[in-house]
């Protein structure tokens, strides 16, 4: 299984956030007093999510009324274990989550009900870092270099795009697989060369002297984005309940842009921070207007588009041999919702 993130659970107060880079047409509401019955007689859907930065917003919505306000009627499901909640999609468990392109890859010929990427909600533009000993000033310099990283994830995936820019392929290292806060140890204790982390362990790795960033997502963009992903039950049962999310989360962003303190207080609260330490967690997440969501679905040649970015993702991940072979990539990819959310918007 993946376990991309599951130092959530335990390290939520140490999350590099939010850029609230957010382009949006609509108006945020402030109340759902006028909005329309969302119960309609049925249970609500159910939707996971976990402690990731470009995910908190999603507590906006529970707090402030907007899936009412789309005619909706969701339950938010909180996850302390990301892998959990992953888990639990792939059961049928939920109608949607919260994940990451590489784990709606890696658990898609598995899910009861399939398992389908709606929304980007934010790109990783620096929360993940290749951290490396003084020594080593260039990619090229990490030749025959032991890099700790957890085989497979982010951050492997992260390194092998760094390598492959250089002409070098993993086989070019010593991969030392362990987990990612035990990679951040062995690296800050000397036992290694370099680390593949995400926050907070990248700063444990900063910690021993002399060691340094070498790389980031930042100089990939689009190699790391974060979703909702609904079950294909869900799109073909309800397609208006999947409208009704897509347009509550750019209701969400609305609102963050026009009421930045209350908005950052309700994250602050989800996420365990005091509203006062918020800022420190505005660094190292873009989160993704409309018009990021509509390039993030076509088709393109680089990864900041995902059907291409999906491709070399699942190749990386046949190649270290973390899922025995590819799913089929274009059901997992459905940009029908965003469409008509921008449609309806222009």
């Amino acid at each position: 299984m993946m376990k991309r993130r599951n130092w959530l659970t335990s390290f939520g107060l140490c999350l590099a956030s939010l850029v609230l880079a957010v382009s949006c047409t609509r108006p945020a509401p402030d109340t759902a007093a006028d909005a329309p019955d969302a119960s309609g007689g049925d249970a609500p859907i159910v939707i996971g999510y976990s402690n990731w930065p470009g995910w908190w917003p999603w507590a906006i919505a529970e707090e402030k009324d907007l899936f009412a306000a789309n005619g909706i009627a969701v339950e938010l499901k909180w996850f302390d274990s990301y892998i959990a909640s992953m888990e639990a999609l792939a059961a049928g468990q939920l109608d949607g989550n919260s994940q990451t392109l590489n784990d709606t890859i890696s658990f898609a010929g598995e899910a009861v009900n399939g398992e389908v990427a709606v929304l980007v909600n934010d790109n990783s533009a620096g929360n993940d870092k290749i951290i490396v000993t003084e020594d080593i000033n260039e990619v090229a310099d990490l030749k025959g270099k032991q890099v700790a990283v957890e085989e497979g994830v982010v951050d492997d995936f992260l390194l092998a795009l760094a390598l492959e820019e250089e002409g070098m392929s993993r086989d070019d290292v010593e991969i030392v697989g362990m987990d990612t806060g035990d990679a951040a140890a062995a690296f800050a204790s000397g036992q290694v060369d370099a680390v593949g982390a995400f926050p907070p362990f990248w700063a444990i790795a900063l910690e021993r002297e002399g060691s340094k960033e070498l790389i980031s997502s930042a100089d990939f963009p689009g190699a790391i984005p974060d979703l909702l992903v609904v079950t294909q039950t869900l799109i073909d049962e309800k397609p208006d309940v999947v409208q009704g999310l897509i347009d509550t989360w750019f209701d969400i962003l609305a609102f963050m842009e026009a009421n930045p303190e209350e908005a950052d207080a309700i994250m602050a609260e989800r996420a365990g921070v005091e509203p006062e330490d918020f800022e420190q967690f505005k660094e190292g997440t873009k989160m993704f207007s409309i018009e990021d969501n509509l390039k993030a679905f076509s088709p393109g040649d680089t990864m900041e588009h995902m059907p291409f970015a999906a491709e070399k993702m699942a190749e990386f991940m046949v190649g270290v041999g973390f899922i025995p072979e590819a799913p089929e990539l274009g059901p997992i990819l459905n940009d029908t919702f965003v469409k008509a959310y921008a449609e309806q918007a222009s």
